[in-house]
């Protein structure tokens, strides 16, 4: 019987855990000191305290709750473990399970449309077989200028698929790929690439001044803004069978909402989207993003299924969690709000804990997700990738 390679591997490095579990027990005896001099001060005799007691015992507290933020911090440190994976032993395309990317917009007045199409045009860029791959878009407002925007998108998408899967562009999001000053030119770097380059950099700003458009038409005309919240269900396929080029299936989704029901929000969004791709495409697994964002590596997909496709991975992984940072936030972070730090000094490096989900994006097992369609996050164990494989908020 043939012997079959594992998909990833999993390593722990020792000498680190030594490390880490030193620090933090001599850190944690650090504090202990520090807490019962902290305490001490208020049991001394009155005539011998000379510091007003209000302004210690902020002091106090603020130590206290920074203590407790540093002891939550150590749970990725206690064990950490290095993670491999292998995308090129995954089977062939054609036996490679579906994937159901589920993105969530609420209002284009409140949502700018050309972030949130960068998003769709991101996915739809992922380095996976286009007929495995189903791109869902759900509009909570029922806008008849999201359901346009979609559609400008698509016919963006139809050129800029194509582009990067022939130059191997890492950066699929149009708007960072043309605005970045690093250069993302793949594989090639001559004048063919260059004159192609600067074709679509002029259909992206074609596209941009369409979508802006479309927008404000929508507002300055009489339809009556208050129907986002009372409007009919709309389900609409943009993709076109008689394309040349093998693009994956996007959709358009807006649910009913009428004004004596509650929609839950974006918990309700995920739960329909759950029941519409259940009879579209039924694929064994979910990708959710919110909609301003975009992935830095294609293959974040296939580095995904390197762990749903493994013989040797439990029966009780419900999804599998990648690193989300943010862009754009200031021009001098100086707080590191873009959560570069973790991944310069700790890169790739996780433990094996369980995690509240907080800002990361999953790739999530439909039958957890089926089993709790009124909560929409799985309870099961779940497994962090390599942060070199992020994705990013625009």
């Amino acid at each position: 019987m043939e012997k079959s390679f594992p998909l990833h591997e999993c390593h722990v490095n020792k000498v680190t855990i030594i490390i880490n579990r030193t620090h933090a027990i001599l850190h944690s005896i650090a504090i202990l000191f520090l807490i019962h001099y902290r305490l001490s001060f208020f049991f001394q005799h009155p005539q011998n305290i000379t510091i007003p007691t209000l302004p210690w015992l902020l002091i106090f507290v603020s130590e206290l709750i920074l203590s407790f933020a540093w002891f939550l911090q150590q749970a990725c440190r206690w064990r950490p473990v290095y993670r491999t994976v292998f995308p090129e032993r995954l089977p062939a395309d054609d036996k490679l399970p579906a994937i159901d990317v589920f993105i969530c917009t609420a209002d284009p007045n409140k949502e700018p449309s050309v972030e949130v199409m960068n998003t769709v045009i991101s996915a739809m860029a992922l380095d996976y077989p286009p007929e495995k791959l189903h791109v869902y878009i759900s509009d909570d407002a029922g806008s008849d200028a999201t359901l346009h925007c979609t559609k400008e998108a698509w016919n963006f998408a139809k050129y800029w698929v194509p582009f990067c899967r022939k130059y191997g562009l890492v950066t699929a999001c149009p708007d960072v790929y043309f605005s970045s000053s690093e250069n993302d030119n793949g594989d090639y770097k001559g004048s063919e690439f260059k004159a192609e380059r600067k074709k679509m950099e002029e259909k992206y700003e074609v596209l941009k001044q369409r979508l802006r458009k479309i927008v404000e038409g929508h507002f300055t005309t009489n339809v009556a803004i208050n129907n986002t919240r009372d409007h009919p269900s709309t389900i609409e396929v943009i993709s076109k069978e008689e394309d040349e080029v093998k693009m994956p299936q996007l959709i358009y989704v807006s649910r009913e909402k009428r004004p004596s029901h509650n929609h839950n929000f974006k918990a309700g969004a995920l739960n329909v989207l759950l029941r519409v791709s259940a009879m579209m495409s039924n694929s064994s697994y979910i990708l959710v993003l919110d909609c301003d964002m975009y992935c830095n590596d294609p293959t974040s997909a296939r580095k995904a299924m390197c762990f749903y496709c493994d013989s040797q991975t439990p029966s009780s992984l419900a999804f599998v969690q990648f690193p989300q940072t943010f862009r754009n936030i200031s021009q001098d972070d100086i707080y590191d709000n873009q959560v570069r730090f973790a991944f310069k000094v700790d890169n790739w490096i996780f433990c094996k804990v369980i995690y509240a989900k907080c800002g990361w994006v999953c790739f999530n097992l439909r039958s957890s997700g089926v089993r709790q369609l009124h909560r929409v996050v799985p309870t099961k164990s779940k497994v962090k990738l390599d942060p070199t494989s992020k994705w990013e908020s625009i």
